[in-house]
């Protein structure tokens, strides 16, 4: 499959973005990139200049709110793709709505209580979607433990282990191959079912 039946397949594809911070802001460039065609992306926080080492913002966007600089920018890149934001902080009432329709969600939040109620309510209300979540890539190295794995409807990428503390921040190398493994899971998730 070239590059141009790859976009044709993901033109009317849609994945939600849970979260627009190192993961999501990573993973929404790169599905981008390859021509997904609708990205519905969902956060309330504003761009701080803590956050440069690892998201995909710019110096002159800290103040503003993620969702629309992440658009922003996924627009400079691939003004094709159709961006939804949501300036929200998702919660169990609300999450239903806003994922539903999606073909795959991405789970991006940075606490593991959040990523729990999002998964959980994604469960209950949602369970027939894929849901790819990051779990594990504090600090840097550590290479060859980073992986893929699949738990029923959720894939996790990532260590699994390494939690983010002071003297283990999140980093943009291990922060990025997460994020791209993410992305790399969502398109093998709708490319392989665009072919049964």
């Amino acid at each position: 499959m070239n590059t141009f039946e790859i976009a044709f397949r993901l033109k009317n594809k849609i994945v939600g973005i849970a979260g627009c911070g190192g993961l999501g802001s990573n993973c929404a460039v790169a599905l981008a990139r390859v021509g997904v065609g609708t990205l519905i992306i969902a956060d309330f926080d504003i761009i701080s200049e803590a956050n440069l080492n690892r998201q995909y913002y710019f110096f002159d966007q800290i103040g503003f709110k993620k969702v629309f600089m992440l658009k922003e920018n996924i627009g400079r890149i691939n003004p094709k793709i159709k961006v939804i934001t949501l300036d929200v902080r998702l919660l169990p009432v609300n999450i239903p709505s806003v994922f539903a329709g999606c073909d795959v969600i991405v789970e991006a939040f940075d606490l593991a209580d959040q990523k729990e109620m999002l998964l959980e309510s994604l469960q209950i209300n949602l369970p027939e979607i894929p849901v790819v979540a990051g779990l594990g890539m504090a600090g840097w190295g550590m290479n060859n433990i980073i992986h893929h794995r699949k738990m029923d409807n959720i894939h996790i990428c990532g260590d699994e282990i390494s939690e983010i503390c002071p003297d283990l921040p999140p980093l943009a190398p291990r922060v990025g191959i997460v994020a791209n493994m993410q992305a790399n899971t969502v398109l093998e998730l709708l490319l392989n079912k665009e072919q049964k």
